[in-house]
């Protein structure tokens, strides 16, 4: 059967109406799916139960379920979530004093390959539907409200997957948890974060997005980047600084560039000066982010004295800089670390 909330308003009403039921009662289901975020039509009391039943036998609601959760002794939580196709996926609440962050994921597994990352040695077996990623919200929304009562503040999509190679996904996911109609939150407080993939950043421009786009840079020099994102190879990056400066123009949002510090290979203040020179090309603030390690690869992080160093010299060059922390180490839910370590069930 099919997701109910894979129909638009204007499907529901049109099955209501074929139906011989009120439209006004496809406004009702919608309200409950999207501002009430039910699992199941039995939670729809305002419906009558016949009208419940036809539902059930039409529609599903392919609500995703927590399969488990761990927390850090930084108050990070990690869920992975069980889809109804028993695939796994994972997100992340991370709670600091002055916002509740949840990091979504967008795929199951990812198709980039980036060398460093833990979900990157993952197969890609799909994309997340617009009801998986809004699901995700919820529940981590629920989290912070439970662990720490404070609400959700803040969403990134920066968890498993690539979400420009889950447009249509990511851009209906993010519609209902920005819409008045749905869990109303501001654009301004969404950041998408994506390995670079040119053409689709200017599609993001064209659709003129109101959230934030971060690029995961992590190398200013193309041959370098081309040996730990092989996207790269595809997207250099004077390709993917004129899509940045197109939407730049058509949306007037200053992009955020990551950039991980490894040891040994892009830590050196000649590092910094590339990523000067390629920052000045636009409105951008840079994170500088501590690297975690991960089993299936060799890089290091770079240590503390050096991190400070690179991102004085950014400081120094007027570029905006920060250096992110990471959190949720002790459970594998830092960035580059979510691989799914629970297996799928068969």
């Amino acid at each position: 059967m099919q997701d109910i909330r894979k129909e638009s308003l204007d499907g529901l009403m049109s099955w209501f109406e074929a139906n011989g039921e009120k439209k006004f009662r496809a406004k009702q289901v919608w309200e409950w799916l999207w501002e009430k975020s039910a699992k199941t039509f039995d939670e729809m009391s305002n419906l009558s139960k016949g009208l419940r039943d036809k539902l059930k036998e039409e529609y599903s609601i392919n609500h995703i379920a927590l399969d488990n959760s761990q927390l850090s002794n930084d108050g990070t939580i990690k869920s992975a979530f069980r889809l109804h196709d028993k695939h796994l996926i994972e997100g992340v609440l991370i709670p600091a004093d002055d916002r509740m962050t949840a990091c979504v994921s967008s795929q199951v597994g990812c198709s980039l390959s980036c060398k460093f990352c833990a979900t990157g040695y993952m197969k890609r077996e799909r994309n997340l539907d617009a009801g998986e990623i809004y699901d995700q919200v919820v529940a981590i929304r629920d989290q912070a409200e439970e662990h720490y009562q404070k609400p959700l503040s803040n969403i990134v999509f920066m968890g498993m997957g690539e979400p420009l190679l889950n447009y249509k996904g990511m851009m209906k996911g993010i519609d209902r948890i920005t819409s008045e109609d749905g869990l109303n939150m501001s654009p301004k407080r969404i950041t998408v974060s994506t390995a670079g993939i040119a053409k689709m950043i200017t599609k993001l421009a064209d659709d003129e997005v109101k959230f934030n786009l971060a690029l995961s840079l992590h190398a200013a020099d193309d041959k370098k980047r081309d040996t730990i994102m092989p996207i790269n190879e595809t997207n250099t990056l004077d390709a993917l600084m004129d899509s940045l400066r197109y939407f730049y123009e058509k949306t007037g949002n200053r992009i955020t560039f990551e950039y991980i510090l490894f040891y040994d290979f892009n830590d050196s203040i000649e590092d910094a000066e590339k990523l000067l020179k390629y920052a000045r090309r636009v409105p951008t603030r840079i994170n500088i982010i501590e690297y975690n390690p991960i089993s299936e690869a060799s890089f290091s992080k770079a240590d503390p004295e050096t991190i400070d160093r690179f991102a004085n010299h950014l400081i120094k060059g007027g570029i905006h800089t920060s250096v992110r922390r990471s959190r949720g180490k002790d459970i594998d839910a830092a960035c580059g670390q979510l691989a799914n370590k629970s297996k799928v069930a068969s």
